[in-house]
């Protein structure tokens, strides 16, 4: 049995950034996406966990990501569905920025 170890890891340069909006990243097999909020950046698997649509493509508003295919919503900053048809939580990750990179604990 192999324990993965987690550890920051670069994703894109803060310059990069969609500011106050949603930038998809890819970290080796996974796609990310990363959300400029007037609260600071957070991070979640990008496709959601209803019906798989890219939630980067959805409508993004301070603190709130809507799919794009139903128009079930989550809140980014600790991945709690707020609107039906989405009832589960989104997978999210701690997020920095360090050295001017935009950084994922994963």
């Amino acid at each position: 049995m192999s324990t993965r170890i987690k550890e920051w890891n670069d994703v894109l340069p803060e310059t990069e950034l969609e500011k106050n909006w949603v930038t998809r990243v890819q970290l080796g097999q996974r796609q990310l996406a990363i959300y400029d909020t007037p609260t600071g950046l957070y991070a979640s698997l990008a496709l959601c966990n209803h019906a798989g649509a890219d939630l980067c493509d959805g409508y993004f508003d301070g603190h709130i990501i809507e799919c794009p295919l139903h128009q079930g919503a989550f809140d980014v900053r600790d991945g709690k569905a707020v609107c039906a048809p989405a009832t589960r939580k989104m997978m999210t990750f701690d997020t920095r920025v360090h050295a001017g990179m935009v950084q994922v604990f994963i």
